[in-house]
């Protein structure tokens, strides 16, 4: 297949290396806060991690469940990770729940930076050779671009929450992530030989994604984008045995996930339920979340798509391309879910590392200085505010966060601040790096932008995170809730969710019985949710009202059995 002119063109100091000891700090610095200390919050996670809890003390594996009731979405992967991962780590269990999603951003991380590797050796992909002068080995090109990808993706707004939690969300991106590498097996680089093994590497790695992805609750996106690999394999010449292979491996991870949902008696998860396509409103917020979601991934990758728009039937482009349309179309089809949206960010980053080669010195300077400028600001507020709620200087900080985090008590942690500090001031020396003047390097603009996320995230995990687990998280709650609890008494519950549920057992270390089951009926007190109807609730006697954060917002009401009725035989 003839290619087209390749719009990069490149000297050798654009493609030296970057030290490896930078992704390594920077990867580090990115992955460990937001895991490490930090609670279960509400949500898809803590829902999760209920699910977890039920799975370690017995619950059935099959069928994704909390106190009987089965969990929807369906997904049993992520639960299965975190319940054998508190199973079988002598650690508490919020700490073992989350080393499996440790890993897996670690994998999405690397498999973004190998798949941008692999397709950047493309021949298609080198840059033009210059008439007169040294070139660049494809290996060299290959690995700065390579390094470039992986800093827009660190750089991308939208992974750093998500991409922290312990939820199906994680194990999504993580087998998205895998696909894509394993799609690259196919296509030999230019300055190496086609081998076999690397063909079968990528069908087992096909298998393995698709399985991943389906039984982490997207099968309807593990098919299509399998089916896409294998129109990609077919069209480039790849054996149409294995091409046959990738599409029926999306195939039967959609029927081992039918299996397993008929078994829980449950639908098929993964149908989206769709888009108003006439309501204007959702469109726009539509636009809103791809605006910032994607920042700076999805600019650098316009900008990519015009300057190799006549390589779009190649893979190097083609191939992530099509993964972001899918991912695309299926957020679309869901409503605009983020979630759906954050699969899209490997590939996007690939994307992006295209406009490198490419990059106009002023498009360069001015997302430097945007970035320079908003993380150098942000990292400001975060202190001035850290230092208003442990001094009371500025007076308005801490006024606000003692009127929206009632309750809080602040207390001086001087680990995490000794790694804030450190942070801070490497942060100034990048920063001072960037500005100066050095040899261009391709990776060079994505720099400020990368740390500089990376700096704020780790700020508000260490400066910020006390705060953010009592305001964000329910552990509060569930420790006033159990100081009201005669210790070994059973609660009924009615009208909570599953996620409250998980943090009342996690963080209150209570013994939990829906209301109306058998089981209840020994349990002197009842706890019922803030939307739960009195009606429901005849017979008990109000003991206490126990507001969530706020005494303005919602309340969580514990009742207990009338005296006459407890001490009935």
């Amino acid at each position: 297949m003839h290619a087209p002119p390749s719009p990069a063109l490149v000297t050798p100091p654009a493609v030296r290396r970057l030290p490896r000891w930078v992704p390594w700090l920077l990867i580090a610095a990115y992955v460990l806060p937001g895991f490490l200390g930090r609670d279960p919050w509400r949500g898809a996670e803590l829902t999760a991690f209920a699910v977890m809890l039920d799975m370690r003390d017995g619950g059935p594996w099959l069928i994704p469940q909390v106190l009987g009731e089965t969990v929807q979405p369906l997904a049993w992967l992520p639960y299965w990770l975190g319940a054998a991962a508190m199973r079988g780590l002598p650690l508490p269990a919020g700490w073992a729940a989350q080393l499996p999603f440790m890993a897996l951003l670690l994998l999405t991380l690397a498999c973004t930076w190998y798949t941008t590797y692999r397709l950047a050796r493309q021949t298609a992909a080198l840059p033009l050779q210059p008439a007169f002068g040294q070139g660049v080995r494809p290996a060299d090109y290959g690995r700065a671009t390579a390094d470039g990808a992986l800093l827009a993706l660190v750089a991308t707004l939208g992974l750093a929450m998500l991409g922290h939690e312990t939820s199906a969300a994680a194990v999504q991106l993580a087998a998205v992530a895998l696909l894509g590498w394993a799609g690259t097996r196919a296509w030999p680089p230019a300055d190496a030989p086609r081998r076999r093994w690397e063909l079968a590497q990528g069908l087992a790695a096909t298998w393995v994604s698709a399985l991943m992805l389906a039984l982490a609750g997207a099968p309807w996106l593990t098919v299509g984008l399998t089916v896409a690999l294998a129109g990609w394999w077919w069209r480039t010449g790849v054996r149409p045995l294995a091409a046959a292979l990738a599409a029926l491996a999306g195939l039967a991870a959609l029927g081992t996930t039918a299996v397993l949902a008929w078994h829980a008696g449950a639908p098929l998860p993964g149908w989206p339920v769709g888009l108003d396509w006439d309501d204007a409103n959702e469109w726009r917020g539509l636009l809103r979340l791809l605006a910032w979601f994607w920042w700076p991934s999805a600019l650098l990758a316009l900008w990519a798509l015009w300057r190799w728009r006549w390589h779009l039937a190649q893979p190097h482009v083609g191939w992530p391309l099509t993964v972001v349309l899918l991912v695309l179309a299926f957020c679309i089809l869901d409503s605009g879910n983020d979630r759906v949206l954050l699969l899209a960010l490997p590939a996007l980053a690939t994307l992006a590392a295209w406009a490198l080669p490419t990059l106009r010195g002023s498009l360069a300077a001015a997302i430097d200085w945007f970035a320079l400028v908003l993380f150098t600001g942000a990292a400001a507020i975060v202190w001035i505010i850290w230092l208003a709620m442990m001094t009371g200087v500025p007076p308005k900080p801490a006024a606000n966060v003692a009127r929206l985090v009632p309750g809080f008590q602040p207390a001086f942690e001087p680990v995490l601040v000794t790694v804030a500090a450190a942070a801070s001031l490497l942060w100034l020396g990048v920063a001072g790096w960037r500005i100066g003047r050095h040899a261009p390097a391709l990776w060079k603009g994505l720099v400020l932008s990368a740390s500089g996320l990376t700096l704020n995230w780790l700020l508000l995990m260490t400066l910020w995170l006390p705060l953010l687990n009592w305001g964000l998280g329910l552990r509060p709650i569930s420790e006033r809730i159990a100081a009201l609890v005669p210790r070994g008494a059973c609660v009924a519950v009615v009208g909570l969710s599953a996620g409250d549920l998980g943090a009342l057992r996690h963080h209150g270390g209570l013994t939990l019985r829906r209301l109306r089951t058998p089981d209840a009926a020994s349990c002197p007190l009842l706890l019922a949710g803030p939307r739960t109807p009195h009606g429901e609730l005849h017979g008990w006697v109000l003991r206490a009202e126990i507001p969530r954060l706020r005494a303005s917002r919602e309340r969580w009401r514990l009742y207990e059995r009338p005296r006459a009725a407890a001490d009935a035989p």
